[in-house]
């Protein structure tokens, strides 16, 4: 599968974190190192952005927060968990029409090899 730029980049920076820590911490551990990483790599990001959730017009803010803003461009879902489920992938497809961004990348820390922990989608 090609990727853009940008995705390109970023599986990059959470390819050597996980090669730097491997798997079985937590994620929050993962998802300060990958802020490092991509702040040395000069790719602009935010973490914890908050995401309302917008119903009849009303803007709620029901405690939802992307784990991590890529240029506001790319919404990264960070796990670390033995197997990642149905309800992962639909709670990063959820965040990404609440957020009207279009791609995402569900990263799962918790493996031998990130490659088998990375899933990719677009809307």
């Amino acid at each position: 599968m090609k990727f853009d730029d940008l995705s390109n980049r970023v599986i990059g920076c959470a390819i050597e974190v996980h090669r730097e820590l491997g798997p079985g911490l937590l994620e929050s551990t993962y998802e300060q190192c990958l802020a490092h990483e991509l702040k040395l790599r000069g790719i602009a990001f935010t973490l914890q952005q908050p995401l309302p959730v917008t119903y009849k017009g009303l803007h709620l803010d029901c405690g939802y927060r992307v784990d991590v803003l890529v240029e506001n461009k790319l919404i990264l879902e960070l796990k670390s968990v033995e197997t990642i489920t149905g309800i992962h992938q639909a709670q990063l497809l959820t965040y990404m029409k609440l957020a009207d961004i279009g791609t995402g990348l569900l990263l799962n820390f918790n493996v031998a090899k990130l490659k088998e922990g990375m899933k990719r989608f677009v809307l």
